[in-house]
């Protein structure tokens, strides 16, 4: 058997991690934080995460904020926000310079997901 992608979630909503637990962790291994200095202390200690996902409505650092942080030391890795709101301009600057490869809209689209993660892998 091959070894499922290890994907990285980070959302400040405990329901929205359970959720995602749920749908996701039978086809990838799902590694979850609760806020962007979670997210980057378990990129440290996951060097094979290939797949990040964040919430961007988080306090104190927001997705981005956290996905910038990121990709100062993690380049390599594909970067997807998720949003219950509509796409803000920081959020399209986000994808026009290719900072993030797509958003995502809350409830999030199992199928939507789980399609980008293996289309970027």
């Amino acid at each position: 058997m091959t070894n499922k992608i290890k994907v990285l979630y980070v959302d400040d909503e405990h329901l929205n991690v359970l959720l995602f637990e749920m749908n996701f962790s039978k086809k990838f291994d799902v590694l979850t934080g609760k806020n962007g200095l979670e997210g980057l202390n378990l990129l440290n200690k996951n060097p094979d995460i290939k797949v990040v996902i964040s919430d961007m409505r988080m306090p104190k650092m927001n997705g981005l904020e956290f996905i910038n942080k990121a990709r100062e030391n993690f380049s390599d890795k594909k970067y997807f926000i998720l949003t219950g709101f509509d796409i803000t301009p920081e959020i399209r600057e986000a994808l026009e310079n290719r900072i993030i490869l797509k958003y995502f809209m809350k409830p999030f689209n199992m199928r939507e997901i789980e399609g980008a993660i293996y289309e970027v892998v």
